[in-house]
């Protein structure tokens, strides 16, 4: 796990040493045990190192012959990879480098190296001889890849603090990516938050050829919903549960210590205990927990039983208010930009107490999308299941769940009440598209914190634009099933938010997180089952229970009440840091900077209880702004 810079200056210019090392240095944090550098015709290449695999041999650039790599991520099925490279005749200058790996695959079979790799991965490599340049990064957006481009260079970088760091990359808001942000909490494809940066996509691949100066970039993975109609249930679970020992059999690799996540939800029990066997007589857990809640935030008593049912140490990590105003401005510039939700300051505590004892962490990321653990999942299907009993109609060909099947999973939705309310407000039965736009949009009730120009991107016609962009990602998929299309919209666009979150707080303090349930073999098998296999009769994450159940105690396997990681975000900023907030929001910067009503934010510091939630994202957005954008006198620009 590292973090990685390259640069490319057309016709040959030099990159500047100083240059490179300011942008590499703005990685320290992703890579305390070395770094490295390599200089040639037009090429600048810089990586910070975080050793967890061959810690003696695997600095960074590196070279064999004429190619180059800077990478960050782990290939977990190097050894596999190397004995069949090794088959063939390569010899090895390391003893079990996965980067080197990486070299030796790419002058076998060019850029469809990536079809081989199992791992989370974003590498850049520098083809001297046939003067090309690959990029790529792995299908679920694991690991983080930023790109800058002009006429004159191209930059790629982990993160965007190091693009920001050229001196030719001003930082500057993007309008239209910010409003997106506001509605979804994240944004869609390659935009980000910054002029002149972009994402490189999940699963995507890109190309440059520094003779034409062309820049190329293109999907080498993408979710294929074609189904095989031979997989039922029991096929299906069959298949699943050793593909689920493989995935996490071959992330348990390692030469420093490691751990699990055990929050007491059913992804982490899962790994947890699937990791066990193979991290020796007593392996350690994390489980965060918030003193003095009460149940209505606390998982301890299932994470105590998956503990003791697979012999781990449970390390119990008290969470509490005190440090969130001094840590969130940190973590605001830490994670380049806003959080995706309020879960991030309760991971970063996580991770520093998990950095004590180990260096690598094993969690469960990644369940919800691919078997269909969202609660959302449920409240879509009922209206789509009382369509099709009302109407008679089948927008899919079949219908998943039925009304008549779906009624014994409903008291999963007890406590959703409000949020039906308001979907059906303005009525039923519309275009799958938008009753999920209406369910994952955030603006409702929100419009009148927005100052004018703001506002304007969020309602009327540049919302219109917004919800274009948004049915663009939710058609994608070439499927009829509604399912299908809201997992395959939540991969390919909120999941790799949450995973960014996940990057940022354990690399802050030097720790590498994997994610064993984000796996391809696991994703196409999910992908080729019947829509009706994967969410029968309503039930969440039905599948994976199924496959769970030798490994975990029933009491896990079988548990109605989804929590997520809870945190008590009502309390902490209507209470402690209620000050915090209104010096934050209220201020002379935050005022005049324009995107919010002063007076509509003064009434809602006011109000604190539920409306913390909003409080959250104009807080994150405001410290944003002052970590990133602000000229460094503090003056809004």
């Amino acid at each position: 796990m590292c973090g990685l810079v390259a640069v490319f200056e057309r016709d040959g210019r030099p990159v500047p040493p100083p240059v490179l090392r300011a942008m590499t240095g703005a990685l320290a944090h992703r890579g305390p045990d070395g770094e490295g550098y390599w200089h040639g015709p037009g090429v600048g290449l810089g990586h910070r190192r975080l050793a967890v695999i061959d810690p003696a041999d695997g600095a960074q650039p590196m070279a064999a012959g004429d190619l180059r790599v800077v990478f960050n991520g782990e290939i977990y099925n190097h050894v596999e990879l190397r004995a069949e490279l090794e088959a063939e005749g390569v010899v090895f200058a390391s003893d079990h480098s996965d980067t080197e790996v990486l070299l030796h695959l790419y002058r076998r079979h060019g850029a469809d190296l990536v079809h081989k790799l199992d791992g989370m991965f974003a590498f850049v490599l520098h083809d001297a001889a046939n003067r090309r340049v690959l990029a790529a990064r792995d299908p679920f957006g694991i690991k983080p890849l930023y790109l800058a481009r002009d006429g004159e260079r191209v930059a790629l970088a982990s993160e965007i603090k190091a693009l920001l760091r050229h001196p030719a990359l001003p930082a500057r808001a993007a309008a239209q990516p910010l409003a997106e942000y506001f509605l979804l909490q994240f944004v869609l494809d390659d935009e980000t938050l910054f002029e002149g940066v972009e994402k490189l996509r999940p699963g995507h691949l890109l190309s440059l050829d520094l003779d034409r100066w062309r820049v190329h970039i293109e999907p080498w993975w993408a979710p294929d919903y074609t189904v095989d109609p031979r997989l039922d249930e029991d096929a299906a679970v069959e298949a699943l549960r050793p593909l689920l020992q493989d995935a996490v059999r071959r992330q348990v690799r390692s030469d420093v210590p490691v751990g699990t996540w055990l929050s007491g939800g059913l992804d982490s029990s899962l790994v947890t205990a699937l990791a066990a066997p193979h991290l020796g007589p007593r392996p350690v857990a994390f489980h965060g927990l918030f003193p003095d809640t009460g149940a209505a935030y606390s998982e301890q008593a299932h994470a105590r039983s998956v503990a003791h049912h697979v012999g781990a140490e449970l390390v119990e990590v008290p969470i509490g208010p005190d440090g969130l105003d001094t840590a969130l401005p940190c973590l605001m510039s830490l994670m380049d930009e806003p959080a995706a939700g309020p879960g991030l300051y309760p991971q970063f505590r996580m991770a520093q107490a998990a950095r004590a004892h180990v260096t690598v962490v094993l969690g469960g990321q990644g369940g919800d999308e691919l078997f269909g653990g969202y609660t959302r999942y449920l409240v879509a299907y009922l209206e789509q299941a009382l369509k099709g009993g009302i109407l008679g109609t089948h927008d899919e060909g079949e219908h998943v769940a039925t009304l008549h099947s779906i009624v014994p999973n409903l008291r999963f939705l007890q406590g959703y009440e409000p949020l039906l309310q308001h979907l059906w407000r303005d009525g039923l039965f519309g275009p799958m598209e938008d009753r999920y736009f209406r369910l994952l949009d955030r603006t409702e009730g929100a419009l009148e914190l927005f100052a004018p120009e703001l506002r304007a991107r969020l309602e009327g016609p540049g919302k219109a634009h917004l919800k274009a962009r948004f049915d663009d990602v939710f058609h994608r998929p070439d499927t009829a099933s509604y399912l299908s299309k809201m997992r395959a919209f939540d991969r390919i666009a909120s999941l790799p938010a949450l995973l960014h979150v996940e990057d940022r707080v354990t690399m802050a303090v030097g720790l590498e997180s994997r994610v064993p349930l984000l796996d391809r073999h696991i994703a196409r098998l999910l992908d080729r089952l019947p829509p009706r296999v994967v969410f029968a009769g309503g039930q969440l994450k039905r599948l994976l229970r199924r496959a769970a159940a030798p490994w975990l105690p029933a009491s896990v396997v079988e548990r109605q009440d989804k929590m997520g990681f809870p945190f008590p975000l009502n309390a902490w900023l209507a209470g402690p840091h209620r000050d915090f907030v209104a010096d934050t929001l209220l201020s002379t910067r935050a005022r005049q900077r324009g995107l919010f009503e002063p007076a509509a934010v003064e009434a809602l510091v006011a109000q604190g209880g539920a409306f913390s939630r909003k409080l959250w994202g104009l807080l994150c957005v405001e410290l944003w702004f002052r970590a990133h954008i602000d000229p460094p006198s503090g003056d809004p620009p």
